[in-house]
């Protein structure tokens, strides 16, 4: 696996959002948030966007070529993102991505910023997500 991690800088967003467009996604990235990709060959294949939150960072969306999965990718983007950020990074998951985001280094958050305690109760009214956090 050869995957060159960087930091888009704000000017090459649309790049990040035609990715996410492709995979049929509702994330979005805006001004606010940091976007970390993983690129083989020049070409996006994993992205993530953190937004500035409390004393750390939400994780608002992760998404891996669907072609691409299961071979290590958002790990090795999760790594890479803990290497350039202090404080904690919190993120909402299904139940079913709790394996994958606890093998990064994420754990169950009992203690969420009020900000994001709120937006977890507004989004769990249509869907069941589990908080986690890396510290």
């Amino acid at each position: 696996m050869l995957l060159d991690i960087s930091q888009l800088p704000p000017l090459l967003y649309p790049l990040a959002n035609r990715f996410y467009r492709r995979y049929q996604r509702g994330a979005k990235v805006n001004r606010q948030h940091q976007v970390w990709v993983g690129k083989e060959s020049e070409q996006i294949i994993c992205s993530l966007c953190l937004q500035p939150v409390a004393d750390g960072y939400w994780l608002t969306s992760l998404l891996v070529d669907p072609a691409r999965r299961h071979r290590g990718y958002a790990n090795a983007l999760l790594t890479a993102i803990r290497h350039h950020y202090t404080g904690p990074i919190w993120l909402f998951c299904s139940p079913g991505l709790v394996p994958l985001y606890t093998g990064a280094g994420f754990d169950l958050a009992c203690d969420l910023p009020e900000s994001l305690a709120d937006r977890l109760l507004r989004y769990q009214r249509h869907k069941e997500l589990v908080p986690l956090v890396s510290c």
